[in-house]
């Protein structure tokens, strides 16, 4: 609640977190918001440029742009959350385990995270997609266990230097079990970083199940995606630009909205490094 509170505090905080918001109430409700079915095809309607009709155009099949667009935002968001979703679990579960216990098991799972960011995340994800069957649930799935290594270092180092404070020396002398001290003393004051890992890994999600559409193995026509939209058009960027600008525009803002707000929430929970960078 405070950290809520203390983001209501700054502008871009609360302007990018309103755009996320906005976001996500499309994304829940775009049965009702889109003006019409985003599968449909209309033969007679080829690339209308924007219009009252069809504010966004219409593609090569007749399609509206727009109801596309909207449909494409919840895919988006699904595969976001759920990749972060299984990141994150991932990260804080091993994070915790390397800050805890420290020693042999600290160093194999450093020395694992240490291989891991050896790869760029999207060649990882490429190499295991060419084995699997593009769909919504392989790219969730692949993403979510190629972008936990941040997660887990932030955990680790948080844990580190809360380990030997005198709260958890004193739960220890009360014969709290490890499970509790990491789980119910530790975690909870290692959330701070977590917020922001999350925050940041949405946007990157998001960047890469577009370009992974892009690329044409990730989310497949007809369902829409802003990524696979983008290749739609790239064709006809001279006739029919809408096709193309309108996605990229959407990807980029909903990728900026979400670093700025990790950025912010940075900002909030640890201010003195912000003022040192």
């Amino acid at each position: 609640m405070e950290l809520f509170k203390e983001l209501l505090k700054h502008k871009i905080g609360v302007v990018s977190l309103s755009l996320i918001l906005f976001l996500i109430f499309i994304a829940v409700f775009a049965h009702i918001i889109a003006p019409y079915n985003p599968f449909e095809i209309r033969v007679n309607e080829i690339l209308v440029p924007p219009c009252l009709k069809h504010p966004l155009g219409t593609d090569l099949l007749g399609r509206d742009v727009l109801s596309r667009m909207i449909y494409a935002s919840r895919i988006s968001l699904e595969v976001s959350i759920v990749a972060i979703g299984i990141s994150t679990l991932i990260g804080v579960f091993l994070g915790s385990i390397a800050g805890y216990f420290g020693g042999l098991i600290d160093n194999i799972i450093c020395r694992f995270i240490d291989i891991m960011l050896c790869f760029p995340t999207i060649f990882l994800i490429l190499a295991v997609i060419a084995y699997l069957e593009p769909s919504i649930l392989t790219i969730m799935i692949v993403i979510g266990l190629t972008s936990w290594m941040g997660v887990a270092r932030l955990v680790r180092a948080e844990i580190l230097s809360l380990k030997e404070r005198d709260f958890i020396l004193a739960a220890k002398v009360y014969g709290a079990s490890t499970f509790r001290i990491i789980f119910k003393h530790l975690l909870p004051n290692a959330l701070g970083p977590v917020l922001v890992s999350v925050s940041l890994g949405m946007g990157q999600a998001i960047l890469i199940e577009s370009a992974l559409s892009f690329l044409g193995i990730g989310v497949q026509p007809p369902v829409p995606s802003w990524g696979n939209m983008l290749i739609e058009g790239k064709d006809t960027l001279e006739i029919a630009w809408w096709l193309s600008v309108f996605p990229g525009l959407a990807i980029l803002l909903t990728v900026l909205a979400f670093t700025l707000l990790g950025e912010t929430l940075q900002e909030i929970i640890n201010p003195k490094k912000i003022k040192q960078n």
